[in-house]
């Protein structure tokens, strides 16, 4: 079977991201460790030391990547898939991650992440990526929704950080569009009704 990619990802241009090497672990972690410290983004309430990342990166398989983006000669985003559970049955699903430098939201690099990253989805063959989001993350959520991500689900309370009880969101995004599915797609967004028939 041809696999195609999804509409989300295709016309992908301007700087793109690059696997994450181990000279990468002092930016990736200062990326993160902001929210960490700061944000429910994520439920880690300690740091992520360099040693922690420097493994990480070093023991990623390379259908596992993990990725960043430069801008400037400097790391302002990152993000990987990572295994959703470990049983054999879950292998063609992926978990997607990504996190932009806290002072450089709102210039479209979560968005080059999150193309980049189910683009590698597509071509290693996953078949349904999730992300995980914490309710407070509006922007994230609404970022993956504008690529496709519908919300398949939703825990109640079941994080807390900085005194507050925190949901959890899964968003679900199914990858290998056939050639009727990516039409379909483009006759919604042109207004136009879909030949049934064909």
């Amino acid at each position: 079977m041809i696999r195609t990619l999804h509409p989300a990802v295709e016309g992908i241009t301007g700087p793109q991201p690059r696997l994450a090497t181990i000279a990468d672990a002092e930016a990736i972690n200062a990326i993160y460790n902001h929210y960490v410290r700061t944000s429910a983004a994520t439920f880690q309430v300690e740091d992520e030391t360099t040693e922690e990342r420097v493994e990480e990166i070093g023991a990623r398989p390379a259908n596992q990547p993990l990725v960043v983006l430069e801008a400037g000669d400097e790391i302002v985003a990152w993000g990987a898939l990572s295994p959703f559970r470990s049983r054999c049955a879950y292998r063609q699903t992926i978990e997607l991650t990504v996190y932009v430098r806290h002072d450089c939201h709102r210039r479209g690099y979560g968005r080059v992440i999150v193309q980049d990253l189910l683009k590698r989805a597509s071509s290693l063959g996953y078949y349904s990526v999730l992300a995980v989001s914490c309710e407070e993350s509006v922007g994230s959520i609404g970022l993956l929704k504008s690529l496709g991500f519908e919300e398949a689900g939703r825990l109640r309370e079941v994080g807390s950080k900085f005194g507050r009880r925190l949901d959890v969101v899964y968003l679900q995004l199914m990858l290998g569009a056939t050639k009727r599915t990516k039409q379909s797609a483009r006759d919604s967004i042109a207004g136009r009704t879909p030949n049934l028939n064909e």
